[in-house]
Formats: structure tokens, C-alpha cells, sequence
């Protein structure tokens, strides 16, 4: 059952609430871009009217005998009509503040004083500005000097109003903004399907998780092909599962081969100690019944061991004890180990050491990456074959150890989880050795805790080969060769 999940904190809310904030921002800055842009034009329109409406006043109206006069044709209808229009907002007077001339209108935005006539008629050039009448009305108004007939000057002042701008202004502004909140709506609509689409991949993917359980981790959500960053979640969760099913596998096989190693030992304890107590008579019968179950105690340690020390690894509990080691020398120590075993099997087990090769490493750690790779390698390899240990030079400053023997090898599938921990080969040929598929999964460890590469290459029937690289002080020596005989090599062969 999927949780529910409140709508406002859902994430087709959120997704759909950032494209209306988006386009709410968008939309009013658009609405107060343009309304700046109206008004400056308007204005601009009424400006240019102005100047138009001061270069005719100049040729209508003069000054004789220090009176105005409108020199226009009075049987002429457009000139009257000129007259009439350039006479709505007007002011002339005197260089004393004496008004000759005075409209209804222009007194409303009020007279200007005798120093402001002053001071405008000693300006070079007209002044224009936006003044108010009464009732807020605001007028364009341009003034300066008119010459008159003996040198005199006159203060002139024409006006034009705003107020049709204005309205026009007011209504666009008035009708974009009452429209805004419609298309927001609509916005809001469409943006919550939009949203839905979007996140059905997300909740496609959270059912999935829901229906996900130990027994069916092999589910699989269907790729939707764009090719985007919803894909590329499914194809990650896809991915997911997969190792999580893989994971499980491993665990579920683990367990039975724990289970398996684990009652092997208890069995034979427990026959060991029924046999003494049922049966034996004498004190070396009980004295053999213990021994016997001791060393099934010691096996039952041993593995309970190696999954507390991969654990503590894997963890990053195990710290590495550092300190220069010679590798070959090591190699040699465990390769005389491993004598012994491979005589019981009649396997040839080879050496080869290049000496001086110093590295530092955990002695401990090293020893169990030679010892369980050739435990591998002896167990899987069967009579007459060979195992070869080779200890040499890599290209560059480091150190190349090389496992190689001639046993069951290992299929081409099954080599990308070899070192995968609980991992083991299934086949008729290894079925029957025991083991809990946890030495890879060490080596592999070891090998990247010393800053190393592992690689490995089979080929089924013919043997395995394990490679490893690990950076080392080398000095200058001569090169591992194929000579039989050399002070560069030790051969330790064993039948």
C-alpha cells in the first residue's frame, strides 16, 4: 500500500506552484515593462504635439504697440479653429509679471510668479515641465521668452494635457492586471497536468519499491525511451535491483554453505561426544573422543574466523600493518607451505623469484593473499598438473605476481563475480570441494588495500591464471629471464 503523502508537500504541488511563481513574475514584469513603455510614448506623443502647437503660436501671435495679436484670417474657419485650440492653455505677459494674455486652464495649473518670469526669461532656452491643475490633471507646459517690436521681452507659456494618456495608461494596467489572475488560473491547470506527467515515471518507480520483497528483486520498470534524467532514474533503479537480486542470491547461497560447513563440525562433535558418552569404557577411548572433537571445534573456529576477519576488512576495522617486505622471500615461505599438499595431489609446483623486490605491506595480509590463492589453486587443480608462482618486475616501479595453474579453469560467466564475497563456481567439477567462496573475496581485498590491481584469465579445462600488481621500491636488477639456470631466478619444483 502506498503511504500517502500530503498534497502540499507533494512534489506535483511544488513542480506546478514554481511554474505559476515562474510565470506570475514573468507576466507582471512583462504587464509593468509595457506599461512604462506606453506611458513614456504617450508622453512623448503629447510632447511632440506641444512643439508643434509652440511653433505655430509663434507665427500667429505677435506683439505691436506692446500689445498681442493673432494675425490669422478671421473669414478663415481652420484658422479661427487653430487659434481657438492654441488659446486652451496659454499665458503671456510682461517682463514685470503683467498678464497680456490668460486661459481658464492655464490659470487652474496657477500663474507663475514674477521671479519664476523672471528667472525662465533669462534662460537660453524654453523650459518644459509637467505641472497639475486642480483636480490632478497633469498638463505638459512649455515656456520662454517671445521677442517683442522694440527688443522687449515677453514671458510666453503653452500647456498641453496628459490626461487622455493618463487614462489610457490606467485602463491598460487596470484590464492586464484584473486579466492576470485568470491566466495564472489557467497557468495552474495546465501546470499541474504537466506536473503529473512528469512525476508519473517518479511514482512508476515508487510502486515498484513498494512491490519490491526478498523473492521478487527481479523487477524491472520499462524505459520510456526519451533518453532524459527520468530514464536515466529508472535505468539506475533498474540497475539497482539487479545487484540487490544478485546480492540476495549471494546471501541465500552463503547461507547454505555456511549452513552446511557449519553442521559438518557439529556433527562430528556431537558423534564424538555420543560415541564417549554411550561407549567408551576406558580413559584413552574418552581421551580420543575428545581429541577428535577438539579438532572439529578448531575447524567450526576457523571458519567463524574468516567471516569475523572479512567483516572486520570490509568494514575498515582491520588496519594494515606497514613495513618493507620482500614479496619473493614471502612467496618462498608459503610456497614451501603448500609442498607438502601438492606432493599428497602429484602436482609440480613451481617458483619463480625475482629477488630485491621490496614493498611496503602488511606481512600477515600478504601471506594470506599467496596462501589463498594457492590453496585455489592446488584444490582445483587435479593430479599431475602444475601450479607455477611467479614473483618479477612489472613495467615501471612496482612489483607483478603471477598464480597460474592447469586445473578446471573457470567458465567465461562466472569471472566477473569470482571476487564477489560468498561466491562460488558451480559445476560438476567443483561441486564436491568444500568451501565458502570467501578467499577471492579476501585477495581481492588485500590487493586493493595496498594500492594494487587484480586480473584474471581462464580458460575452462586448460587452468587459471591470477595477476596482481602492487607498487614497490625496486632497485636496478637484472630482468627475469627464461634461463634455466640463473641468479635471477629460484625454482622450487615439487612432484
Amino acid at each position: 500500500m502506498r503511504p500517502s503523502i500530503h498534497i502540499l508537500r507533494g512534489l506535483r504541488f511544488r513542480l506546478t506552484l514554481t511554474y505559476v511563481l515562474l510565470f506570475a513574475v514573468v507576466l507582471v514584469g512583462i504587464g509593468l515593462g509595457y506599461r512604462f513603455f506606453l506611458q513614456d510614448e504617450l508622453q512623448d506623443e503629447v510632447l511632440a504635439t506641444l512643439e508643434a502647437e509652440w511653433g505655430e503660436a509663434k507665427g500667429y501671435l505677435r506683439i505691436e504697440n506692446y500689445q498681442p495679436v493673432w494675425t490669422v484670417d478671421v473669414e478663415d474657419q481652420e484658422d479661427n479653429f487653430i487659434k481657438e485650440r492654441l488659446r486652451r492653455v496659454i499665458l503671456l505677459t510682461d517682463a514685470r509679471g503683467n498678464i497680456l494674455i490668460e486661459s481658464a486652464i492655464y490659470r487652474s495649473i496657477g500663474i507663475d510668479s514674477p521671479e519664476e518670469i523672471k528667472r525662465i526669461l533669462s534662460l537660453p532656452e524654453p523650459e518644459r515641465k509637467i505641472r497639475y491643475d486642480q483636480d490632478g490633471v497633469p498638463y505638459w507646459v512649455k515656456a520662454g521668452n517671445m521677442p517683442g517690436e522694440h527688443g522687449d521681452k515677453y514671458f510666453f507659456a503653452i500647456g498641453r494635457s496628459l490626461e487622455t494618456s493618463v487614462t489610457a495608461v490606467r485602463n491598460f494596467t487596470k484590464a492586464y492586471f484584473l486579466t492576470l489572475p485568470l491566466i495564472l488560473a489557467l497557468i495552474s491547470v495546465l501546470g499541474w497536468m504537466l506536473a503529473g506527467l512528469v512525476i508519473r515515471p517518479l511514482n512508476a518507480v515508487a510502486q515498484a519499491a513498494q512491490n519490491i520483497t526478498g523473492s521478487n528483486l527481479s523487477i524491472q520498470i520499462p524505459l520510456r525511451g526519451a533518453g532524459d534524467e527520468l530514464d536515466n532514474l529508472v535505468e539506475s533503479f533498474n540497475r539497482m535491483t539487479a545487484r540487490l537480486n544478485e546480492s540476495f542470491d549471494q546471501v541465500r547461497r552463503f547461507s547454505t554453505d555456511v549452513s552446511h560447513e557449519l553442521r559438518t563440525p557439529l556433527t562430528a562433535i556431537r558423534g564424538q561426544l555420543e560415541v564417549a558418552l554411550f561407549t567408551a569404557e576406558t580413559k584413552e577411548q574418552y581421551h580420543e573422543a575428545m581429541i577428535n572433537a577438539l579438532e572439529d571445534v578448531e575447524q567450526l573456529s576457523s571458519i567463524v574466523r574468516a567471516l569475523l576477519l572479512l567483516s572486520q576488512a570490509e568494514s575498515g576495522q582491520l588496519v594494515l600493518q606497514k613495513a618493507p617486505l620482500d614479496l619473493g622471500e614471502v612467496a618462498e615461505d608459503v610456497v614451501d607451505q603448500f609442498q607438502i599438499p601438492a606432493e599428497e595431489k602429484r602436482l609440480m609446483l613451481k617458483s619463480r623469484i625475482e629477488p630485491g623486490i621490496i614493498a611496503m605491506a602488511d606481512r600477515t595480509q600478504i601471506e594470506r593473499l599467496f596462501s589463498n590463492l594457492l590453496s585455489n589453486a592446488v584444490k582445483y587443480t587435479p593430479a599431475g598438473g602444475a601450479v607455477n608462482v611467479t614473483v618479477r618486475r612489472d613495467e615501471g616501479n612496482g612489483a607483478r605476481i603471477e598464480i597460474q595453474d592447469t586445473g578446471a579453469g573457470i567458465p567465461p560467466e562466472n569471472l566477473p563475480h569470482i571476487f564477489d564475497r560468498f561466491y562460488r563456481v558451480r559445476n560438476p567439477h567443483t561441486n564436491s570441494i568444500q568451501g565458502l567462496g570467501l578467499g577471492l573475496s579476501f585477495v581481492s581485498w588485500i590487493v586493493k588495500a595496498h594500492g594494487g590491481s587484480i586480473d584474471v584469465t581462464s580458460t575452462v579445462g586448460e587452468g587459471t591464471c591470477f595477476t596482481m600488481r602492487l607498487p614497490a621500491e625496486v632497485p636496478a636488477a637484472p630482468r627475469l629471464t627464461d634461463e634455466p639456470a640463473s641468479a635471477v631466478f629460484q625454482s622450487r619444483p615439487t612432484l
